[in-house]
């Protein structure tokens, strides 16, 4: 996706753009570590990445959602959407206004420190239908970008970036296909 608007700063907070280590937030005990930062819809299609070279952090999902999205997504499903959904809203309330984050099931139980509130299971005890969404579709794709890891790291910041964008053109093409020919 294009860029459609520079990250905005926060002069205000005090940590804004620092890095956050390897801790997902300040109450939750799960860890993250380093690797290729991918947006991935429910229908397993990645809308852009991102090359990571230390432990993703909130920084890195608000900056791709705010500079690529001319609106924010009415849901996000994310293993680190606890400590996300509160960095959002600090520095963009209006622009996330309507947008609900939730963990994704897969990454659920690590999140032993964390609110219900912040599990899209709870949200589908309430609503069934979001029971039905396919929240390992990121994990999914991450699996299949795995295929290339090994490959993409000896090779320079240029090339390697061309490669995954050709692999995840080949990936979504595959995904589409796949999907035209079920219906």
């Amino acid at each position: 996706m294009p860029q459609i608007r520079q990250r905005p700063q926060y002069p205000g907070l005090k940590h804004d753009q620092i890095h956050e280590g390897s801790k997902c937030g300040a109450t939750c005990s799960k860890f993250y570590a380093q690797r290729d930062y991918c947006v991935w819809c429910t229908h397993s299609i990645c809308y852009g990445f991102h090359c990571i070279p230390i432990g993703e952090g909130r920084n890195d999902v608000f900056s791709a959602i705010i500079t690529r999205w001319p609106e924010a997504p009415k849901r996000i499903i994310y293993d680190f959407a606890c400590a996300l959904g509160p960095y959002c809203m600090t520095r963009e309330p209006v622009f996330f206004a309507n947008t609900q984050f939730a963990i994704d099931d897969f990454h659920a139980s690590g999140h032993t420190k964390c609110a219900p509130a912040a599990f899209l299971k709870t949200y589908a005890q309430v609503d069934p239908r979001l029971a039905r969404i396919n929240t390992s579709a990121a994990e999914c794709g991450n699996g299949g970008i795995s295929r290339i890891r090994k490959s993409v790291s000896y090779m320079t910041q240029a090339r390697a970036i061309m490669f995954t964008r050709v692999f995840i053109s080949i990936w979504n093409r595959t995904i589409i296909r796949k999907r035209r020919n079920i219906k």
